[in-house]
């Protein structure tokens, strides 16, 4: 799982989490989104949830998470520093 900032056209920029389901596991964004919110505080739980087959890694295993951020951010500037 990832969680990144894309943009919002209100705040500039709202949290998506980025999610690998275990194989035969199952999920949905709701369920996700209630699970965060009752461990979080509100502001810190995503708005949003996108299920992936896999998520951009280098090759010793981290996030590039520059990668999972690009493809909503192309063509905009960011809202908040």
């Amino acid at each position: 799982m990832a969680v990144i900032g894309v943009p919002h056209e209100k705040w500039g920029e709202t949290i998506k989490a980025l999610v690998v389901l275990a194989p035969g596991a199952r999920a949905t964004e709701e369920d996700l989104i209630r699970h965060c919110k009752e461990r979080l505080a509100g502001y810190k739980a995503p708005t949003s949830v996108e299920f992936r087959g896999e998520l951009a890694r280098t090759a010793t295993g981290k996030l590039q998470k520059y990668k999972l951020r690009e493809p909503y951010w192309k063509g905009r500037e960011r809202g908040v520093n």
